[in-house]
């Protein structure tokens, strides 16, 4: 009997980490998908997930709270046994110019990217250290490769999140854990239904926006074995954008 296989992937209830959730069931895991407050999208996901042939459950907690996070991953160990895979890719945007930004709308970004990574990582890590495997995928974006105008929240966080992952692989890699990181470019989801899309295409050499799809799909090989001499590595999906 083949090891039961257990995948966590925080905001998982639409966009990149509902398509992760998907493509990670259609890989044989058990699919944790985490939400913080829209339980219908979580259920739908679940749905998908069901109709790909894959098992999984729905929680709901915030990445950004300390005790919720070590409460449930200690829940998800307790259940399922063993942890494999952490997917980080719970994050939100809220663009303005710089001198124009408000505090809280650099705290709410850099919190829910930043301070995720750390509440969900090292009670992960703990459980993945013991059995001397695992990967872990964060989301990063293109916008914390290249400058974008009216995003240095979102653009510090998700910079943040790639060189925190690259340090974070030097220090686990001896206990046959990965750490790597992909950087979408302009992905169809929520997040830019309002941008103009006809102008963004300009600047993308397929001169087409993403699918989700199509990043969870890099995102299932890095976890997989195939990847298994990949760590301390950001991989851009973006269409050409330099």
């Amino acid at each position: 009997m083949s090891e039961k296989k257990v995948a966590i992937i925080t905001g998982a209830s639409r966009g990149i980490g509902r398509a992760t959730a998907v493509e990670l069931a259609k890989a044989g895991y058990f699919t944790v998908i985490n939400y913080k407050e829209n339980e219908l999208a979580a259920a739908e996901t679940l749905k998908l997930v069901q109709k790909a042939g894959g098992t999984g459950e729905t929680l709901k907690f915030d990445v950004v709270n300390t005790a919720q996070t070590k409460e449930n991953i200690s829940s998800i160990a307790g259940r399922h046994g063993r942890i494999h895979v952490l997917v980080n890719n719970a994050g939100i945007n809220a663009d303005g110019l710089f001198l124009l930004l408000g505090e809280e709308e650099w705290d709410s970004v850099i919190n829910t990217t930043l301070k995720g990574f750390y509440n969900m990582t090292k009670p992960v890590l703990r459980e993945m250290i013991k059995n001397k495997s695992g990967s872990i995928v964060s989301v990063s974006s293109v916008a914390g490769i290249m400058p974008n105008r009216g995003q240095t929240n979102y653009s510090a966080a998700k910079a943040g999140l790639i060189g925190a992952s690259r340090s974070l692989a030097v220090e686990v890699a001896r206990f046959g854990i990965k750490v790597n990181v992909v950087a979408p470019g302009l992905i169809e989801t929520d997040m830019i239904k309002d941008a103009p899309i006809a102008e963004i295409k300009k600047v993308i050499p397929m001169a087409r926006v993403g699918k989700p799809e199509e990043v969870a799909r890099v995102i299932r090989f890095l976890c997989s074995d195939d990847a298994s001499y990949i760590t301390g590595q950001t991989i851009s999906i973006n269409g050409g954008m330099c």
